[in-house]
């Protein structure tokens, strides 16, 4: 008998039908005698209509409160998950994140996981039971409810599987896996078979939708198999290990995107060698994840440091530099909106030399104007106009042949 570690997303549980659907794959897993844990997010669109409604309230809401109102809609989702799988014969028993184990640390809105004590669900899974858990939440070590940041269900669910050591993680989503870039705005997509842990974290982090990048962190880390599949079509879906078997002539493997980026200018800071730590750390203690990052000399004394943040995060971003304008020193700030980030993504871009300089060939033919730049040994990002995004993405997608329909592992 294994164990195995099923999450299921908001579309696939946005319904009572959609409910009863998903009771019946979870009731296939454990017909095949297998231990199963689920865990669920909210129903739907129940997380932005809750966000909307404190909105409502409070242009900027008490964190320790958001946290309070938005874990109320997983509860919901396992409540009625846990009835239909009883109705239909199984035993079953839901618990919320604080009820699972699942410690965090004491930051409201995006906390990470620190550690799960399993004890009550191993007891449950010993007398027979289905044990359905409440994604993105936990409780902080100073006794408050948390979240894990938006998409923190797939991190729940990886987690799980980590510290149940089970034998395998299923991520259930709208799509039938991963694929070669959004086939909602790429028709010629195609889905890979298997991906790295890697190129699927970079991918995560770059602005592919479909796993938590977070989660990917937790599957590499404790070497959990994960396989992204959908909730409606019965498939194979793509494979995320450690080891894959690439096809060679397929450098590039995926291309993400990833809209609504502001690019933030700091300019006129002091040319001293503590000034950019300095005003990282000051973004780092209030929260605020910073990406590519451009520093120019202005003269012997003074620097320009500009930097993109999500949009989101724009005004806390302003009013955290403003705050401190007298420690940082800086003379001005400037912030470009309605930007988008366009990557490319593929483990074989480390022993071929001109993938770089051959995305930018593309983007200039195109007549689209590279803002920023950022590499890795397999990604290379740029920033580009929000408007021209979608056209980055489709002359990426052709110029490297992921439009082929032999595209593999």
């Amino acid at each position: 008998m294994g164990l195995i570690v099923q999450k299921f997303g908001g579309t696939s549980v946005g319904n009572a039908d959609r409910i009863k659907h998903v009771a019946e794959r979870v009731i296939e897993e454990k017909n095949r005698g297998n231990h199963v844990v689920v865990v669920v997010s909210a129903m739907g669109k129940t997380t932005d209509e809750l966000v909307k409604l404190a909105g409502e309230i409070s242009s900027r809401p008490s964190k320790r409160e958001m946290d309070m109102l938005l874990t109320t809609g997983e509860q919901v989702t396992i409540a009625l998950l846990s009835m239909a799988l009883i109705e239909k014969g199984f035993d079953a028993i839901s618990f919320t994140g604080w009820q699972a184990g699942i410690e965090t640390e004491p930051v409201h809105g995006n906390a990470r996981i620190l550690h799960i004590n399993t004890k009550k669900i191993q007891t449950e899974l010993h007398k027979g039971k289905i044990v359905v858990v409440a994604g993105f939440q936990g409780i902080a070590i100073d006794g408050a409810v948390s979240t894990l940041g938006r998409g923190g269900s797939d991190t729940t669910a990886v987690a799980l599987a980590a510290a149940l050591k089970a034998d395998k993680c299923d991520i259930y989503t709208d799509v039938t896996g991963v694929y070669t870039t959004d086939p909602r705005y790429v028709k010629h997509a195609r889905k890979l078979q298997s991906l790295s842990y890697d190129e699927m974290l970079e991918l995560a982090n770059l602005g592919a939708g479909v796993l938590h990048p977070r989660a990917v962190e937790y599957a590499k880390n404790y070497a959990v198999p994960l396989e992204v599949r959908s909730s409606m079509v019965r498939e194979t879906g793509t494979m995320i290990e450690e080891e894959v078997s690439m096809e060679q002539s397929l450098v590039v493997r995926g291309v993400a995107f990833e809209d609504e980026i502001t690019r933030v200018s700091v300019l006129g800071l002091p040319n001293g060698l503590t000034s950019l730590s300095t005003i990282f750390t000051t973004l780092a203690k209030n929260h605020l994840n910073v990406d590519i990052i451009i520093q120019s000399m202005t003269n012997e004394s003074t620097t320009n440091l500009s930097f993109s943040i999500k949009s989101a995060d724009l005004t806390e971003a302003m009013a955290v530099l403003e705050e401190n304008k007298e420690a940082l020193k800086y003379e001005a700030i400037e912030a470009e909106a309605k930007l988008a980030k366009v990557s490319i993504v593929g483990s074989g871009m480390v022993s071929n030399p001109g993938v770089a300089a051959d995305m930018f060939e593309v983007l200039a033919t195109e007549g689209i104007q590279v803002k920023m730049v950022s590499t890795s040994e397999i990604k290379v990002s740029a920033v580009v106009e929000e408007s021209k995004m979608l056209r980055a993405v489709e002359a990426l997608h052709a110029a490297f042949d992921l439009a082929e329909a032999s595209v593999k592992a």
